[in-house]
């Protein structure tokens, strides 16, 4: 699908707020609400909208620590990335997993509530994972940017 001006004012309206209503975004980008309604669906069924969802604070839902843990196997066969990649899905801790080219197979995005609940997470959670050689963890002092939109 070919993605013209006006679907980019829409894309990047939603990834900056993914509540208004047809109405408003008609508005915004010079449409009516059923032609920017249709141009939406069709952007959702070429997998260009991916989803919508809430973003939440993790600071005020009590957990004030997130550390980037860097991993590496014991092997890299499709089997041992696979069954680590399975064990990681099914780690609610675990907000993400990215497969690296580098020093480190893997890097995993983690939030604790506190140094009790990383260790937690490290001893029963992150220790646990198959193929697991070696872990480095890097704790976050402070967020200086958090952007999930793409540069449109």
């Amino acid at each position: 699908m070919q993605i013209d001006r006006i679907d980019t004012k829409l894309l990047r309206i939603l990834q900056t707020d993914s509540q208004p209503g047809m109405q408003e975004l008609g508005e915004a980008v010079g449409l009516s609400a059923s032609a920017c309604h249709r141009r939406i669906k069709a952007m959702e069924r070429a997998g260009i909208i991916d989803g919508y969802r809430a973003m939440l604070s993790a600071s005020a839902l009590g957990f004030s620590l997130i550390f980037f843990v860097e991993v590496s196997l014991t092997t890299q066969s499709e089997a041992g990335l696979r069954q680590f990649e399975e064990a990681v899905r099914n780690a609610p801790e675990i907000l993400e997993c990215f497969l690296m080219a580098g020093s480190a197979d893997y890097v995993l995005r983690i939030v604790a509530r506190d140094a009790e609940d990383f260790e937690r997470v490290h001893r029963k959670v992150l220790s646990s994972l198959p193929g697991v050689t070696r872990l480095q963890s890097n704790m976050i002092i402070r967020t200086v940017k958090t952007d999930p939109g793409l540069p449109l």
